[in-house]
Formats: C-alpha cells, sequence, structure tokens
C-alpha cells in the first residue's frame, strides 16, 4: 500500500459515514410513508392552519427584521465606534442561545410580568398566547442571521463608491439607496433567506412565550410536535416535516446559488 493511502481510505470512509448519517434520517421521512398518505395528512385542518400560521408570522417577521435591520446593519458595519465589538456580540448572542433560554428572556422582557410587560398592557397590546407574540420570537430568534450577514455585505463595500456618490452631490439616504443597497443585494439576500429558515424552523422560544393554540399560535414545529404526541399522529408529523424539509433545502439552495457561502465567511470576521 502506498504512503498515505491507507489515510486517505479512512478519509473516505469518514466522509460516506458522514453523509449517510446525515441524509438518512432526512430520506427516512419521505420513505416512511407513500406519497398519498402524507399528502392526506396534509389535508388536515390542523396541518393547514399550522403551515398558513407559519407563512404568515415568518413573513411579517422578516418584514420587520429588513425593515428595521438593514439600516441598522448599515450603520454599525459603515462606522467605527468604541464598544463595536460588544455591539455585534450583542447581536450574535440570540444564535448561541439556547431556544428554552430565548423564551424565558422574552418572558422576562415582554410579557406580563416581565419589565415591558405593563406598559405593553397598558397600550392595549397582548404577545402571549397571541399570534403576535409568535412575531416577536420569530423575530428575536432570526434577525441575528440577517443582521450578521447584513453587516458583512456592507462592511464589503468599496467606501470609494459611496464617496464618488457623495462628491455627486447624493445624500446619505440617496448614497445608501443607489450603491450601498444595490451593492450588497446578495449578502443581504443570502441572510433573508437564511433568517427565514431559521423562523420556520423554530420551537423553543415560541413555546415558551407564545404557547401552542391551534389556529392562533401553533405554527407547524409545534404542530409536529402536538402530532406526535398523539397516538395516531405520526403521519401527520411526517407530512409536515417533509414540507418543512422540502422549504429549508429550496433556502438553502437559494442561498448556495447566490454565493451565500462567500457571505458566511465574511460574516464570521470581527
Amino acid at each position: 500500500m502506498r504512503r498515505g493511502s491507507w489515510f486517505a481510505a479512512l478519509a473516505v470512509l469518514a466522509a460516506v459515514v458522514a453523509l449517510a448519517f446525515l441524509l438518512v434520517p432526512v430520506l427516512a421521512v419521505f420513505a416512511n410513508v407513500g406519497p398519498g398518505e402524507l399528502l392526506e395528512a396534509l389535508g388536515e385542518v390542523e396541518a393547514r392552519e399550522a403551515l398558513w400560521l407559519s407563512l404568515r408570522t415568518t413573513l411579517l417577521a422578516l418584514a420587520i427584521v429588513v425593515a428595521v435591520g438593514t439600516p441598522a446593519a448599515y450603520l454599525i458595519a459603515s462606522r467605527e465606534f468604541r464598544g463595536r465589538a460588544l455591539v455585534l456580540t450583542a447581536i450574535e448572542l440570540p444564535l448561541v442561545m439556547p431556544p428554552a433560554v430565548a423564551g424565558i428572556a422574552l418572558l422576562a422582557a415582554f410579557g406580563p410580568r416581565g419589565i415591558l410587560g405593563p406598559a405593553i398592557s397598558g397600550a392595549g397590546i397582548e404577545l402571549v398566547f397571541q399570534t403576535a407574540g409568535v412575531v416577536v420570537a420569530l423575530v428575536f430568534v432570526s434577525a441575528p442571521f440577517f443582521l450578521r450577514q447584513a453587516i458583512a455585505s456592507f462592511a464589503a463595500i468599496d467606501g470609494r463608491q459611496l464617496e464618488a456618490a457623495r462628491t455627486l452631490g447624493a445624500g446619505p439616504f440617496r448614497a445608501f439607496v443607489t450603491v450601498a443597497l444595490p451593492s450588497a443585494r446578495t449578502g443581504l439576500a443570502s441572510g433573508l433567506a437564511l433568517a427565514w429558515g431559521w423562523a420556520l424552523g423554530e420551537f423553543g422560544a415560541t413555546l415558551l412565550f407564545a404557547g401552542s393554540l391551534q389556529g392562533v399560535t401553533q405554527t407547524a414545529p409545534l404542530a409536529i410536535f402536538a402530532d406526535f404526541s398523539r397516538p395516531d399522529g405520526f403521519v401527520s408529523a411526517l407530512a409536515l416535516s417533509a414540507v418543512l424539509i422540502l422549504v429549508s433545502a429550496a433556502l438553502l439552495l437559494g442561498v448556495k446559488l447566490l454565493g451565500g457561502e462567500r457571505a458566511l465567511e465574511g460574516a464570521q470576521r470581527p
């Protein structure tokens, strides 16, 4: 055996084992039951309500994330200031925060007994056990994905382009719209796709903060858990899981096609 060939063989074996371990559970979701049974399960009222609620709440959460996060990311990326590392750490913290902790943190902040609870209740806004609470939870867990990607994308823009726009008489807003946004669109789209994928699969924070009420706060991941808890609900759980896998795969493929891998590498740099 040639020198080093044993290591190459070992590496190939390790790659095959890793790929099989990751793919078999995914494929098993589709192989466990037939397509007819999956479609029949998706026709149930509970499944349709959960999928529709997931679509509505994730799209609303993403709209909020983009509307607030885009200018915020541009400001952070285009300026050097004291405490910048702390700001970036605060943005990234929800990425590594356990979902249950995120839910408790939201309750401590916005729940009826939270620090902002009385003010929120006084304004006539209800979040706990309400669809609005689902949106809040989704914004909290998905915003860091978009923000970090957007910051990296804006930071990569050649500053001379912005200077040229200002020299030609463009104000800050016009330079942002005509130069910064078009230059960063690929990274922004990748961040949006990643945030959407994470929001679609969010479970723990939503359950603890908004609860799991059918048609009100029970998103697709929560419906999967509810179906799995029923003796006859495994097929329904598989059907919803199959939908989320397909959507997640489509979003991931979109990120790859948009060059998200390069953007992700940039997002890891401080």
